[in-house]
């Protein structure tokens, strides 16, 4: 069955890719998402049947090198488990939705091959990252991480004879390489340190890592913290975290089911599992991890004003995805990865519902993407509607305070990793940064709502007159994805942000009372130390993921003070009334607060000015660079003397041979004698005839 998981999309891509003329466009579309289907059914099975019990399943014989020996495996845990369900689920809705989305694509009618393309890539990229989180040792997983990056290019980069999108597409690929050669350097250094790629090996000898130096860039290193860094790198061009986020809202210009496919679900969550997959490293690199929570921190901030701002319907979302990243990696940094796991499952669910309505409603304007030129469609788009409205609810946060869990998905997941913050943090940066964003994300979000669906119709009023509702093939995965969004939080509450045995437990882990040490060593932290029940394993890596026993965050957050519980309820009210005031009471306070804070304004609206700042500081000096390889290397050196000087002395040697090639016997024989003649009298002379 597991085996079935990871092959059927990558038989679907080949049957869509490659055998499409035998069955015809259509025939290539139903059988890729049926293969996504099946795999989709059987990871649930999977999930809900899985005993918390990590089990190696070999695919076959990998890599024989020297002391490197690995196979290629599937590593079955509970982490893997919650990852194929979130992969294959939003997966196979994003087919069957691209049934009605691009149908009526033009670029279809003019190539009938588009169709089969579309389809092959996505289940292609689905493959990809099905390697990725079922790696049962690095170089495995950097495979996966390197299959999600080729097929994102593609994705994003689908409308080829679009500039914007070829230029997206490319910006993508550059961006990430940069992540990826610091997770590649990451490697290299484990496989130094531990000689194995194999996660059990690495696994067990992460205490020693904590004790090792390692000396790099002239600098002697903690082997551990120096891993836990390299990794996160790779984690933050993938995840799009601050620095290396850039070309996530250009990945827009991808056709909108490749946005749900790649920003709610699948490669910008890659990031967050890579750091939850190496937590037996990350637990003993505090330094690397104090780094994490305060990146995540600034990016879930970042984004989120930046999203205050932003006309495109789909790029208000994607600067949401950004923002809701940094949520997962602060609770990944503070060391609480089942609560940043808790978020991506979530986030999952109300993020491709997001996405996939508003490709609803781009669809249904005749692909009008800009929210100024919306409003009033609730009528008009009433299924979607509605979608939008839960998923909106989910992201926002609402839900009935104090009780942890009782409202929508994103409520439960979202107070966690703030509460959690705050455990971890003392209520410092991270947490406050947090707390603010959920503000930012309260109003932008009810922003999206009231000038999409409220008010009066604005822009083209033919394209307002023909609005329609989309078919059923897009409007039934909305459906299933509101189910999660609404129960997804409430059913696994406990699974994810229980009391730590609950936690461990379903994470597969070994448990047991604390020492009465233990115990003391926290007694000032906790207000409740002696209820407290630690990971007691004899070995990092037995889990899916790994709490050291001195990490006692997980249960600190349960007992944070009342007004930190309430933070996030009262930051998505004030967002939501500030929401109302601006696009239903008085519709014109948005410009004409813009006008009076212009700067501000346009800092929020250029995105605080990095691809400007970027733009500046690597991309024009580059093709300064290679513009005086061009004229002065190319054109001056080469062609201008090394090129000259041949074509003076290859057309003189050839005339000279030409000429030697008379044509008559006496010539070639004359030729024979004098060059016996020289090579007689030079060994005369040298003394080679003595």
């Amino acid at each position: 069955m597991e085996t079935m998981i990871l092959f059927a999309p990558l038989l679907g891509a080949l049957i869509a890719g490659f055998g499409w003329r035998l069955i015809g466009d259509r025939g290539a579309m139903w059988v890729s998402t049926g293969l996504l289907f099946l795999s989709c059914i059987f990871s649930w099975i999977v999930f809900l049947t899985f005993d918390g019990t990590t089990e190696t399943i070999s695919i076959l014989r990998w890599i024989e090198s020297g002391s490197l020996s690995t196979d290629w495996a599937i590593r079955l845990d509970r982490l893997t488990a919650i990852m194929l369900i979130v992969i294959t689920t939003v997966s196979a809705l994003v087919h069957l939705y691209s049934f009605g989305y691009m149908a009526h694509d033009e670029n279809f009618r003019e190539n009938e091959s588009y169709r089969p393309r579309f389809f092959a890539y996505l289940s292609f990229f689905t493959f990809a990252m099905l390697m990725l989180v079922t790696a049962d040792n690095l170089v495995q997983m950097f495979f996966g991480w390197e299959g999600v990056g080729l097929a994102s290019y593609l994705l994003i980069g689908f409308y080829y004879r679009k500039p914007s999108a070829n230029a997206a597409a490319i910006k993508a690929f550059v961006v990430n390489r940069v992540g990826d050669f610091g997770f590649a350097l990451g490697i290299f250094a484990i496989f130094f340190l531990t000689d194995s790629i194999n996660f059990d090996d690495i696994f067990a000898a992460a205490p020693e890592l904590a004790e090792t130096q390692l000396t790099f860039l002239w600098t002697s290193w903690n082997a551990a913290e120096l891993v836990a860094f390299l990794l996160f790198i790779g984690a933050m061009g993938k995840s799009a975290q601050l620095f290396l986020h850039t070309w996530l809202p250009d990945a827009m210009e991808g056709p909108t089911p490749v946005s749900a496919l790649i920003h709610a679900a699948t490669m910008v969550t890659a990031g967050v599992f890579l750091v939850c997959r190496m937590s037996p490293i990350m637990e003993f690199a505090p330094n690397a991890m104090t780094f994490v929570t305060f990146l995540g921190a600034a990016t879930a901030f970042f984004a989120a004003t930046v999203g205050l701002v932003q006309n495109d319907i789909k790029r208000v979302i994607a600067y949401s995805t950004c923002s809701q990243l940094g949520y997962m990696f602060v609770a990944a940094g503070v060391g609480v990865y089942s609560v940043a796991m808790f978020h991506l499952f979530t986030h999952a669910f109300f993020k491709a519902m997001l996405f996939l309505g508003a490709g609803s409603v781009i669809h249904g304007m005749h692909h009008e993407q800009d929210m100024r030129n919306y409003g009033g469609l609730r009528k008009k788009l009433p299924y979607t509607f509605y979608a939008m409205l839960i998923g909106t609810l989910a992201i926002t946060g609402v839900g009935i305070p104090l009780t942890g869990w009782i409202g929508f998905a994103g409520f439960a997941s979202k107070d966690a990793v703030i509460e959690s913050a705050y455990a971890g943090t003392a209520g410092g940066f991270a947490f406050w940064s947090l707390v603010i964003a959920a503000l930012f994300t309260s109003f932008y979000s009810w922003r999206l709502m009231f000038l999409t669906f409220w008010g009066s119709p604005r822009g083209d009023k033919h394209t307002h007159d023909h609005a329609h509702e989309s078919p059923m093939t897009m409007l039934v995965p909305l459906g299933v994805l509101a189910l999660g969004a609404v129960f997804a939080g409430a059913i696994w509450y406990s699974s994810f942000f229980g009391k730590t045995n609950e936690v461990v437990k379903f994470f597969g882990g070994t448990y047991g009372e604390p020492t009465q040490e233990l115990v003391e060593q926290v007694a000032e932290r906790s207000p409740k130390a002696s209820e407290l029940h630690y990971v007691m394993e004899s070995a990092p890596g037995e889990a899916a993921i790994y709490i050291r026993p001195e990490n006692t965050i997980l249960h600190e957050a349960h007992y944070v003070p009342t007004w930190v519980k309430l933070s996030p309820f009262v930051a998505m009210v004030i967002g939501f009334v500030v929401a109302v005031w601006f696009y239903i009471l008085n519709p014109a306070m948005p410009g004409r607060l813009a006008e009076n804070q212009r700067p501000l304004y346009l800092f929020l609206l250029n995105k605080w000015y990095f691809d400007e700042i970027y733009d500046a500081i690597f991309v024009q000096p580059a093709k300064a660079l290679g513009r005086l390889l061009w004229r002065r290397g190319d054109g001056d050196v080469i062609d201008g003397s090394i090129n000259g000087v041949a074509m003076g002395i290859i057309p003189f040697f050839t005339r000279l041979a030409g000429r030697a090639q008379s044509g008559y016997i006496f010539t070639y024989a004359f030729t024979m004698v004098i060059g016996i003649v020289v090579l007689i009298t030079w060994m005369t002379l040298a003394g080679g005839a003595n």
